[in-house]
């Protein structure tokens, strides 16, 4: 049994949908190809991080029309439409934040890669961002997941002590370097897997 006293949640794949794919299989008629080749070969993973990371949206995207002139209206689709991308609520990671909020006196926090520009479009939207004390966006910070400093940064500011601290995030390389700080880390892949490892570490809900 660990004596866990926060938990911190990701919040795009753990708590909130949000995939490229829902606008660009729109634009490319459901050829599903075509859509995996553009977001593959285009407006790539690596290329949006950097906004998650601090880039101005506008900048990315010059960037990237100045690199691919001829695909131009299809990369100002990406951020114009961005809030299109968002799927919606991960309900049953949603219940589970509702029920820890209401049956135990857990700290609750979120650290997330998120553009400072876009975030206010989740604020606005998801209520249940309110449930957190505390909601670190890489992009105002003007770092991300996985660098160290970004959790150094939510440990620092909240005052958590990370032997006493749970990560959750569905990305691998992110539960890594949580751990390699002394963070519990969970690697998000479905929800009664989660629960189940939340438990394990004395967690009740």
């Amino acid at each position: 049994m660990k004596n866990i006293k926060t938990i911190i949640f990701d919040l795009g794949g753990v708590l909130i949908d949000w995939d490229p794919r829902y606008v660009y299989r729109e634009v490319f008629n459901g050829d599903e190809e075509k859509v995996a080749w553009f977001l593959n070969t285009i407006c790539t993973s690596d290329w949006n991080v950097e906004h998650d990371a601090g880039r101005l949206l506008k900048d990315g995207t010059e960037l990237l029309v100045k690199q691919y002139p001829k695909y131009e209206e299809w990369i100002r689709i990406y951020y114009d439409r961005w809030a299109d991308m968002l799927g919606g609520p991960i309900i049953e990671n949603v219940d589970l934040l509702h029920k820890l909020k209401e049956t135990s006196n857990l700290s609750l926090f979120a650290l997330t890669n998120w553009s400072a520009e876009t975030f206010p479009v989740a604020l606005e939207r998801y209520h249940f961002l309110q449930h957190f004390e505390g909601i670190v966006v890489s992009g105002e910070e003007k770092t991300r997941k996985p660098f160290p400093k970004i959790y150094e940064i939510i440990l620092d500011r909240y005052q958590i002590i990370p032997e006493n601290a749970v990560f959750i995030d569905d990305n691998f390389d992110n539960v890594v370097a949580a751990n390699n700080l002394g963070i519990h880390g969970i690697h998000f892949k479905n929800a009664s897997q989660l629960a189940k490892d939340l438990i394990s570490l004395g967690i009740k809900f």
